[in-house]
């Protein structure tokens, strides 16, 4: 069975999707540089959580996948999750 994305990271995406488009608006209304850079660094942490909870379900979806399968050695899985946390930043 593949992997689903919940519905609630789809909408943090899409809130970070309307986030962008905001700030796309700030640009062409002239408005301030700290304005635009504080809704950038919204975004950047908007999508380091979507970043984490993306690997964090994954990874348990994957253990459970494991084990059902009869393998209980999810350390590879983890340490491939720990990588990709890294990878992200």
């Amino acid at each position: 069975m593949d992997y689903q994305y919940p519905d609630n990271i789809k909408s943090r995406l899409k809130r970070i999707e309307g986030q962008a488009r905001g700030v796309l608006r700030l640009m062409e209304e002239q408005q301030p540089c700290k304005d635009v850079v504080a809704q950038l660094s919204a975004i950047r942490n908007a999508a380091d959580k979507a970043i984490a909870q993306i690997v964090a379900e994954n990874l348990l979806h994957c253990i459970q996948t494991e084990q059902a399968a009869g393998d209980p050695d999810t350390e590879r899985l983890v340490e491939e999750a720990v990588k990709l946390l890294v990878k992200s930043r």
